[in-house]
């Protein structure tokens, strides 16, 4: 390990992985500790990818489905407005529907009072103005690109070496560092995985009619297929995809060309928007449950990905990221204000308890929704097409559900 040296700095925390996770949990806790001894909590964001790989110049077609709870978390790190500004997407309805029968299920915002069921938002605007918030932060530094090398146990925290030669002492080290999480692996968290035997294609596609600003999503026995709403300056005839299909399935539907890509998409929408037009540069990628045992240890802590990925088909995977920060963000403050360890066991355990469950639930439901519509069973067929239908007449049952989605 480093020497004592110029190029050895202490923090309070360092949070490894600058994406929407990571970023945001930097942002709240520089923000939220005001009164930490002296000043504010020092905090260093360490990246591993070049600050070139940030660009937004180009649209992201890896978007997040932004729920209300989201929304006004992304409003504490002061980035929402920066955000709207830019390309977002306000969706005020959803449709859902089965593919091997009539069942289907609307959602309106209307129906429980609220201006939007949430927000379409590309993942590199959010990644960008967190990093903008970041800069202007002077308790945060952002340290990119570099790696962690190398790990050491200390008395009162941790010693990290980075490739570029610095060396970092801190009393609590976060993982953000993605699905593959090298930090995760370093500490030996334990995983529960499996391989859906799905693969997504992502891209952005226009439509022959406006989106009516409208999530649509249907389920085939092969995968869901999922139309959200775009609206780039008015423009409301895009949308972005995420299409799950069995990985044989996906990857003879990426050897298509554009021209016969869009007509089995349409087929397979049901040309619920007209035909597909054309779409851009698709991207294929892997889907894989995984969910660490703990998410906790003495001076570590795990966030969004690097504790769980999720199957897409209901978009909640970064709202899961969002509220592990919060989750971990509140317990660092309580652990400030009663003058504790914020790196110890106990501190770090609560935030365990309060996300560990939450998370498990969600991931159920998903594997549930997952196996139900993927079951070639002319009964289950039956059962789930009366089980949407029914719901479709319970307003106050589907209220209660679009709500508890929005974390409302």
């Amino acid at each position: 390990m480093a020497a004592a040296g110029a190029n050895n700095q202490d923090y309070d925390i360092v949070i490894v992985g600058a994406g929407m996770v990571g970023a945001s949990a930097a942002c709240l806790l520089a923000r939220s500790n005001h009164n930490y001894k002296s000043g504010s909590l020092s905090i260093a964001l360490v990246e591993t990818s070049p600050a070139d790989a940030f660009d937004t110049s180009q649209f992201d077609p890896r978007v997040a489905a932004i729920t209300e709870q989201s929304r006004q978390l992304l409003e504490l790190c002061g980035v929402w407005s920066t955000i709207s500004e830019r390309r977002i997407s306000a969706f005020h309805a959803m449709e859902v529907w089965d593919a091997e029968g009539t069942g289907r299920i609307q959602f309106d915002c209307t129906e429980i009072e609220q201006p939007n069921l949430g927000h379409i938002v590309e993942n590199g605007l959010i990644v960008e103005a967190l990093l903008g918030k970041v800069a202007a932060l002077e308790n945060i530094d952002f340290i990119c690109p570099a790696k962690i090398t190398e790990y050491q146990q200390l008395d009162d925290g941790l010693g990290l070496e980075l490739d570029d030669g610095r060396y970092l002492k801190t009393k609590l080290l976060v993982a953000a560092d993605g699905a593959q999480s090298a930090i995760r692996q370093q500490f030996e968290f334990v995983t529960k995985e499996w391989d859906y035997g799905h693969k997504a294609i992502v891209s952005t596609i226009r439509t022959q009619h406006p989106n009516r600003q409208t999530a649509w999503q249907r389920f085939m026995p092969s995968g869901p297929l999922a139309f959200l709403p775009l609206n780039n300056d008015g423009d409301l005839n895009l949308c972005s995809i995420v299409w799950s299909q069995q990985t044989q399935i996906a990857e003879r539907l990426m050897a298509l060309d554009d021209e016969q890509f869009c007509a089995e998409l349409s087929m397979a929408s049901e040309h619920c928007l007209g035909n597909v037009l054309s779409v851009e540069k698709r991207f294929l990628i892997p889907l894989r449950q995984r969910h660490a045992t703990d998410y906790v240890v003495h001076r570590v802590a795990l966030l969004g990905d690097a504790a769980h990925t999720i199957h897409p088909l209901a978009g909640q995977g970064a709202n899961l990221g969002f509220a592990d920060v919060a989750a971990l963000v509140d317990e660092v403050d309580r652990a400030v204000a009663r003058g504790n360890d914020i790196g110890a066991l106990s501190t770090l355990a609560r935030y365990q308890r309060r996300r560990k469950p939450d998370n498990l639930i969600t991931m159920a439901a998903m594997e549930g929704f997952k196996r139900l519509f993927g079951a070639d069973n002319v009964t289950l067929r039956l059962l789930r097409n009366m089980g949407l239908s029914k719901l479709n007449k319970l307003q106050r049952f589907k209220n209660t559900i679009i709500r508890k989605a929005m974390g409302m």
